[in-house]
């Protein structure tokens, strides 16, 4: 079977007509909960928005359960699944463009606008009271729809990819972690007036938990959770995240705790193959990861060392490199161009290009890990399924077609490429020797052209 037929049957969509009569229900319902938050952004909650709020998130869970049973439940499981679907929404067309600005919108009045909010801000007012015991801000109402996106879209990949343990097992986990500990712990937290906390996040990702000012903070604060929470974020981020990567690889992480991985992998998933496979991209995704790398490491030392002079070091611009991190990296690239492109640049925008995080683990996983994606070229028909799902833009074709292990620093472990492969040529696996073997030409591949040259 050629790369063309293979792709011509996993990227066919159902016609229209051929919808059932659940699966039009199950718009209908998306509708009715997409136009009761319409409703609440543009100030028209009512005198009592708990209502709205739960038939607006009681709708879309609706439809949402709805559209994945009529998409990914009827159909057999496997790898020609409706696996990444040829629709304009995923690939560049208008509607993709139409969804990215929306997102990209949303993002900016997130960040900088938050008035222009207030109407969803009330809406979530009933939610927020009884999880923090306060009034709801903007981060709340994002954290829940970042949560529910996870959560819904997370059922969706793993009905998706129900043949696959290894996908199962990692999609609980990313959910787990967003439920748990990106949502429900920080909130309850706040509640008891403890600091906001997210255990699921550490520096250089969350760059202020290793400042100075942030771990005196919860030092000096009343009770013992405080002072847990600051060894916590020095052991994760100075023992654990080495010696995780060491056994696991980078996907310990990317693929299995962190939010921004999660969310890539659930709601990003239809956008996945997007990603850029070109040489030129790898070149522009080292130079600029590992910058950003630099700038929050230079930004940490300047602050400590700010700190320990009494602000002798840099004086009034004591903050200056914070506050431009803060606003180029965290807001700017990590938010509005990390997740607002999903539909034009694939999911993985910010993993691949900003997270200081990710370059940390990349350079632990290509020269200290254990882990390593094997191939066994022998077996590859070159379908190149492997290069279309990868996110990070890694042709792993490329590798297997030469019979290499996959020793990109930027591959996040997902597995998705093993579990689209009709051969079985991609394993994860963990060895002791495999950073030998990441080296090895195990196999080469000669096109039928090039023998009847010979």
């Amino acid at each position: 079977m050629s790369s063309n037929t293979y792709h011509s049957l996993s990227l066919s969509n159902p016609h229209p007509s051929q919808i059932s009569i659940w699966g039009k229900a199950s718009i209908a319902f998306l509708s009715l909960g997409l136009l009761f938050i319409l409703l609440a952004w543009a100030g028209k909650s009512g005198e009592n928005p708990a209502w709205q709020l739960a038939a607006a998130l009681g709708f879309i869970t609706l439809g949402a359960l709805g559209y994945i049973r009529e998409r990914y439940g009827t159909s057999p499981a496997g790898i020609k699944n409706n696996g990444v679907f040829k629709a304009s929404i995923s690939s560049r067309g208008w509607t993709g463009w139409a969804l990215g600005i929306f997102i990209t919108g949303f993002y900016i009045c997130l960040y900088w606008f938050p008035a222009s909010l207030q109407g969803l801000i009330a809406l979530f007012e009933p939610l927020s009271r009884v999880l923090r015991g306060k009034a709801a801000d903007q981060w709340f109402v994002y954290g829940a729809f970042y949560t529910l996106a996870v959560l819904l879209l997370g059922i969706k990949f793993g009905v998706k990819y129900r043949h696959n343990r290894y996908q199962l097992i990692r999609t609980l986990s990313v959910v787990f972690f967003q439920l748990v500990f990106s949502f429900f712990i920080p909130a309850i937290l706040v509640k008891f007036n403890e600091p906001e906390f997210y255990f699921s996040y550490f520096w250089p990702l969350k760059k202020e938990y290793l400042l100075p000012d942030d771990l005196n903070r919860l030092f000096s604060s009343t009770g013992h959770l405080g002072v847990f929470m600051a060894y916590w974020t020095i052991l994760i981020s100075l023992i654990g995240v080495p010696l995780l990567t060491y056994f696991f690889g980078k996907r310990w992480y990317c693929s299995w705790v962190c939010g921004c991985g999660g969310l890539a992998e659930t709601a990003g998933d239809s956008f996945r193959h997007l990603s850029d496979k070109s040489m030129r991209a790898w070149q522009v995704e080292r130079w600029m990861i590992h910058s950003v790398l630099i700038f929050v490491v230079l930004t940490t030392a300047l602050i400590w060392l700010n700190s320990a002079y009494k602000g002798a070091v840099l004086g009034q611009w004591s903050m200056g490199f914070s506050k431009a991190y803060g606003f180029f990296i965290g807001s700017l690239f990590s938010g509005v161009i990390g997740t607002g492109f999903y539909p034009l640049l694939g999911s993985r925008v910010w993993c691949r290009f900003g997270c200081p995080q990710a370059a940390i683990l990349g350079i632990l996983q290509k020269y200290f890990s254990r882990f390593r994606i094997t191939s066994n070229g022998g077996q590859c028909i070159s379908c190149g399924n492997c290069s279309t799902y990868c996110e990070m833009g890694i042709d792993v074709r490329a590798y297997a077609q030469r019979g290499q292990d996959i020793v990109r620093a930027s591959c996040v472990g997902c597995g998705i490429c093993a579990a689209v492969c009709p051969r079985g040529v991609l394993r994860l696996e963990n060895g002791g020797n495999i950073g030998l073997r990441a080296m090895e030409l195990r196999t080469v591949h000669v096109r039928e052209e090039e023998v009847k040259i010979l």
